[in-house]
């Protein structure tokens, strides 16, 4: 898959977050979106994903050479994010299954192999409101990581991990994101010691 923005630009009411924003993100490169808090970092993973709509310039989504509707791209993109809610009324294996009627799994894992990646064994029947914020963090992870897309957008991704949480999080980026076109938003280099390609958001104010 790839994604490409021609002079896209975000504003809210008068104050332009970024502008001119002209770059490829291309299947199986791994991106960095660096900048201080509220330089517009989060804003502009929510317009590659299509959440969120850009005030000027184009946006395309390409997959295998043909055109992508915008309408359709959230079949091949997940993400974590601080501002998504789990469904907390849930288990967290009522959780994974029910997300997976939604977003099929990577067809090497199921519910019962994630739990365990994820090192949450004795949680499977816990209710997610009564998961510490690091375990709730991994679950978010792992319905972006796991999900069968072509991209993986991952915001502040290490939010409320310990060291153990920061290094199951590499480790999944190892094991399951080759190949796929995975965009960091973050100001923690630890964060994207991986990616190939750093984007400052400095360079479109």
């Amino acid at each position: 898959m790839t994604i490409s923005l021609s002079d896209a630009g975000k504003r809210y009411n008068r104050e332009w977050i970024f502008r001119h924003f002209n770059y490829q993100f291309d299947a199986g490169k791994t991106y960095a979106i660096t900048g201080a808090n509220g330089s517009g970092k989060s804003t502009l993973l929510q317009v590659i994903n299509g959440s969120m709509y850009a005030n000027e310039g184009k946006i395309n989504y390409t997959i295998d050479g043909k055109q992508c509707p915008a309408e359709t791209v959230y079949k091949a993109i997940s993400i974590c994010a601080p501002y998504l809610e789990l469904i907390e009324e849930m288990t967290l294996q009522e959780f994974l299954l029910f997300h997976q009627k939604f977003s099929p799994f990577l067809p090497t894992v199921d519910a019962e192999k994630i739990i365990a990646l994820l090192g949450l064994e004795k949680a499977t029947h816990k209710q997610i409101r009564y998961f510490s914020s690091g375990m709730k963090q991994r679950v978010k992870l792992a319905q972006a990581i796991f999900s069968d897309t072509k991209v993986v957008l991952l915001d502040e991704p290490c939010t409320n991990f310990d060291t153990e949480g920061v290094d199951l999080y590499h480790q999944l980026i190892q094991d399951f994101c080759k190949k796929r076109m995975v965009i960091v938003s973050s100001n923690d280099h630890h964060e994207y010691t991986f990616c190939s390609d750093i984007l400052r958001m400095s360079d479109w104010k």
